[in-house]
């Protein structure tokens, strides 16, 4: 044993055969991690171990820790899930144009809160106020960080104190268990609900209605639809009860549209600038889901109720970066020609592939992922649906194709095998499990993306 702990090498010695380590990751990273693994090594042998006590050895089993460190934990990966706007997987992919701002703007300094005419002090929402009012219709606009934030604030605003009637068919629960009522409760407002899950009235807004009341509020139920024996108030009819007794209608739109979605062979949902046609005088909505822009929530109406949202010191602390505006605005920028969103926008785009077209791509990509994943598992290519994600458009499916992988042996522990390999490469492979089978839904893969596919398959060990 004495002799094993002779065979090793001091740090010094090591240090002397890392200068190339020392540059790329720093003395100190290098020396506390060689430490570490000497440290290791020195209580293997004490426990009467053999280890491999080569001066080689130590120093490649230290620079694949020092690489391991240093690894992003935030990477890219290829979806194949059949969740366009998977939340998990950073929701919305953004266009070039928002791609370039955000690298022009994250590389120098800007003008982002500076008056490049008057030479003083600027609002940064004035780079995206004047797209969002031009899009929606709205008298003024401002950008927070999500909608959730979106919707607190604006209740913190206008409603701290004070009662808000919402139907309890539209106290919805978001991802990652936010509810409304817990919404309103951070944001000191009484929540008062009305009406039943299934049917609510325009009675019960009037019978809620009372001197504590600072405003009207609809809920849109981004998660899920109650179908049936139901039935809802329209935004027009809310509007006259609240213009009738002075109060504002606030409503939360949820993902949020710019476009007439049934032009594009979608299902309808009602449109920003339509909803505050209705009558709404203040609209939230997502930047990241439909709008298929970065993670932001977008606050729309009257100028003298988003006036007095700006002045709230929360404002402050839910605002969003230079990195953010800039790719709203670009986002933004590409609805002024609906007739090119198809080209520009990804979200788009993949909302509206070709069933056809997702099919044959399976058929060509069929033969490699056969080669790729071996003889244990039959593949074939299967019709199937995607989903919108995110709560938008919650009960709407698109039809679709996808690669079923399904393995010989019947085993679950085959297919949780298989899905953790595809896992494994620098840019991670995700499908779904459903059904007794690995599904690689194409419907997110677009044609000049195949090839970033491929190499990523070289990666994988059948």
């Amino acid at each position: 044993m004495a002799k094993r702990f002779q065979q090793l090498p001091g740090i010094d010695t090591l240090l002397q055969l890392m200068t190339a380590e020392i540059n790329t990751w720093g003395r100190d990273a290098v020396v506390n991690n060689l430490r570490d693994l000497l440290v290791r090594l020195r209580a293997e042998i004490a426990r009467g171990g053999t280890p491999d006590c080569a001066i080689e050895s130590i120093r490649d089993n230290a620079i694949a820790a020092l690489s391991a460190l240093n690894v992003s934990s935030l990477m890219p990966v290829i979806n194949l899930t059949g969740t366009v706007l998977h939340t998990n997987l950073g929701r919305a992919v953004l266009p070039q144009t928002a791609l370039d701002a955000v690298m022009t703007v994250a590389g120098s300094p800007s003008n982002l809160e500076f008056d490049l005419e008057s030479g003083r002090r600027g609002e940064r929402d004035s780079h995206v106020e004047s797209l969002i009012c031009e899009l929606t219709g709205a008298e003024a606009a401002t950008v927070v960080n999500n909608n959730a934030a979106a919707v607190l604030l604006v209740l913190n605003t206008l409603a701290m104190g004070h009662e808000v009637p919402v139907s309890r068919g539209e106290l919805v629960e978001i991802g990652g268990s936010f509810r409304i009522p817990e919404v309103m409760a951070r944001a000191g407002c009484q929540l008062v609900e009305i009406g039943a899950t299934n049917r609510t009235h325009l009675t019960d807004y009037r019978n809620a209605i009372g001197e504590k009341t600072a405003l009207l509020m609809k809920v849109h139920t981004s998660n899920y639809r109650v179908e049936g024996f139901t039935h809802s108030v329209a935004e027009v009819e809310l509007a006259a009860l609240a213009a009738e007794y002075s109060l504002p209608l606030v409503v939360d739109m949820g993902s949020g549209n710019l476009v007439n979605f049934t032009a594009l062979g979608l299902p309808r949902e009602v449109t920003a600038a339509e909803t505050l046609a209705q009558g709404a005088d203040i609209i939230t909505f997502s930047g990241d889901k439909l709008l298929g822009g970065p993670q932001a929530g977008l606050i729309a109406g009257r100028h003298d109720l988003i006036a007095a949202i700006r002045k709230n010191p929360l404002k402050r602390a839910l605002r969003v970066d230079k990195m953010t505006l800039a790719a709203l605005a670009e986002t933004l920028k590409l609805y002024r020609d609906p007739d090119d969103l198809l080209k520009s926008l990804p979200t788009l785009r993949y909302l509206t592939r070709d069933e056809a077209d997702i099919h044959a791509q399976g058929q060509r990509l069929l033969p490699l992922i056969k080669q790729t994943i071996g003889p244990s598992y039959t593949v074939t290519v299967e019709r199937c649906l995607s989903q919108v994600g995110s709560g938008s458009l919650p009960v709407d499916l698109l039809p679709s194709s996808a690669l079923q992988c399904r393995p010989a042996s019947g085993h679950d522990e085959s297919l949780r095998r298989l899905q953790q390999s595809l896992r494994d490469p620098p840019v991670p492979v995700v499908g779904r499990l459903h059904k007794g089978s690995l599904w690689l839904d194409l419907r997110c893969l677009e044609v000049k993306d195949e090839d970033a596919l491929i190499g990523q398959l070289q990666h994988v060990a059948p």
